[in-house]
């Protein structure tokens, strides 16, 4: 599993020109579940999603979690994430899971994050999304479950 993260002023994800989710401070988080992948690879990117400390105290370090400063997270599904890109310049996505299983990782991912007491948005799965945020910082991260 591979979550990029980025952290964010604001987000709003749109399904067909329609806002259907969006949120102030926090966390965009663009999610590829790989074939392989199991509720462990969820349960280990959401705990670490929702304690990474990425945002700034009052010196200006990363010193908090989104907990901490009360953000949000905006949860994407994206199997582009698990492309690969090595040969050729078309785009192979044979690593991707199937909808179904992406789909059970993908609401345990959700589960778990809200457990761990931050509040989560969506975007709508396996939709073609339009995603707009101010990435803050810039501050970009990726938290793979295999590495």
């Amino acid at each position: 599993m591979i979550a990029v993260i980025q952290r964010t002023l604001g987000a709003k994800v749109k399904v067909n020109s329609k806002i259907i989710s969006k949120i102030e401070q926090g966390m965009v988080v663009l999610l590829g579940i790989q074939k392989g992948d199991t509720i462990n690879d969820a349960h280990y990117v959401a705990k670490k999603i929702s304690s990474l400390r990425i945002f700034n105290d009052e010196h200006n370090k990363m010193n908090r979690s989104i907990k901490e400063v009360n953000g949000s997270a905006l949860v994407i599904s994206q199997f582009t994430l698990c492309a690969n890109i090595k040969k050729g310049n078309r785009p192979s996505f044979i690593h991707a899971e199937d909808s179904k299983p992406s789909r059970d990782l993908y609401d345990y991912f959700i589960e778990v994050i809200i457990r761990n007491g931050v509040t989560v948005k969506t975007g709508e799965f396996g939709a073609m999304m339009d995603v707009e945020l101010v990435n803050n910082g810039p501050s970009t991260f990726i938290v793979e479950s295999k590495n």
